[in-house]
């Protein structure tokens, strides 16, 4: 989310205007509410945190089309001009849609799992979808929420999923209160 939003802030989706640094140091606030919400809600430790920072995601570095790429999925395919803006721009719009997804199909995954009671996991994590919104400059919170009801959570709640009742439960319970948060 951090690349795409470095990206998507340049207005210009041309890779050689794009630089993380300056982006990061403009968001700080959000990238803070996002790691404080993941923390709260799905109850990691310190060691499980730092990951992002490990993995330099946090760090200046430079955004690839490479990397695009792979946060939309290929759903481009490799296209002769994979640096053009166009495709740049498409790929920033399909990678925010599925790495919000993901992130929120994670997170409420981890709270579940964490057994999070879910008021509380879910108000931490409206938070944490609000900053991660802001970040990539894509959707809506709304419209994560309801990619996430129809690429996630009806596989989570079918009948014949692996899910416990218990665990069906906890993702209706989260379901709830984040339509609560953010509207159908």
């Amino acid at each position: 989310m951090v690349e795409i939003g470095a990206v998507n802030a340049t207005g210009t989706w041309r890779l050689a205007d794009v630089s993380l640094g300056d982006f990061l140091d403009g968001c700080g606030a959000e990238v803070d509410v996002l790691l404080a919400g993941v923390r709260s809600a799905c109850a990691f430790d310190s060691t499980t945190m730092s990951i992002a920072w490990d993995l330099g995601w946090l760090r200046p570095h430079d955004v690839t089309a490479a990397s695009l790429l792979l946060w939309s999925g290929g759903l481009t395919g490799v296209p002769a001009e994979l640096e053009s803006p166009a495709v740049v721009r498409h790929m920033c719009r399909v990678g925010a849609d599925l790495q919000l997804t993901s992130l929120l199909h994670a997170s409420v995954t981890a709270a579940v799992t964490a057994r999070t009671e879910a008021k509380r996991g879910a108000r931490a994590l409206a938070a944490v979808l609000t900053a991660a919104c802001a970040l990539s400059g894509g959707p809506r919170p709304s419209d994560v929420l309801r990619l996430w009801r129809v690429a996630h959570l009806v596989h989570v709640l079918r009948p014949g999923s692996d899910a416990s009742d218990a665990g069906r439960s906890a993702f209706r319970a989260y379901e709830h209160v984040l339509t609560a948060t953010f509207g159908d």
